[in-house]
């Protein structure tokens, strides 16, 4: 007895397109549009740019889909495509400053669902987790490419270090490393701006400084009339 084919597949998804039904590649798109997007971004960290770059690898990968011969999985293929569409519209924009290798961690994505969803009737909260999310992209930014897309790879995506090897070409043991060293830069990173919050906390000067000392001084007037 011939095993049930699964038609929501990737597999079976691309041969419906390569068969015709254009509408199909919607689903393929949806299914991998937060990871080849995160990518883009890693690369570009432009959200525009990375946008402008997925659509563009869409449309070379629609026009490849025949030729895929799955010496690796249709995501990993889609992933290659995604990161030389991003690249390449680096270097045309004059914005290549030095030549990259191409070719992570679940609390990051955890964190990643929790301060997208939000909490209804809690817009304090929201607004903290806004503020927490623009912190943590902007040190993520801030890392080398090497590190940063190796990092965005294992901990916002959650690949294995086998699959981040594939994709980026590079050992297992290279993939280790720059994860460890990313999240180490973005560890002392982020610690400096605790510090630099820490030092503003419970802020004392100006209006509440000024309110104490005429409270007080009004209250000793008041005592030594008294």
């Amino acid at each position: 007895m011939q095993p049930a084919v699964d038609d929501d597949s990737d597999a079976a998804i691309r041969q419906r397109v390569v068969d015709g039904e254009q509408a199909a590649f919607a689903r393929l798109m949806r299914r991998h549009n937060r990871r080849l997007y995160r990518v883009a971004r890693s690369i570009l960290r432009d959200d525009a740019e990375a946008e402008d770059a997925l659509q563009d690898a869409y449309i070379q990968a629609y026009r490849a889909l025949p030729d895929f011969r799955g010496e690796s999985s249709l995501a990993t293929w889609l992933t290659r495509i995604v990161m030389n569409a991003a690249l390449m519209r680096r270097r045309s924009a004059g914005r290549m400053a030095e030549v990259i290798e191409l070719g992570a961690e679940p609390a990051m994505d955890a964190f990643c669902a929790a301060r997208e969803a939000g909490e209804p009737g809690q817009p304090e909260q929201a607004a903290l987790r806004a503020q927490a999310r623009g912190l943590i992209e902007a040190k993520i930014d801030a890392l080398p490419e090497a590190f940063r897309t190796v990092f965005v790879l294992r901990a916002v995506e959650e690949l294995s270090v086998d699959e981040t090897g594939q994709l980026l070409g590079i050992p297992e043991a290279t993939v280790r490393s720059r994860y460890f060293r990313a999240r180490a830069m973005l560890r002392e990173a982020l610690a400096r701006e605790l510090d630099f919050a820490l030092d503003d906390a419970f802020g004392f000067d100006g209006e509440r400084c000024d309110r104490i000392v005429a409270s007080v001084m009004r209250r000793l007037g008041e005592d030594a009339v008294s």
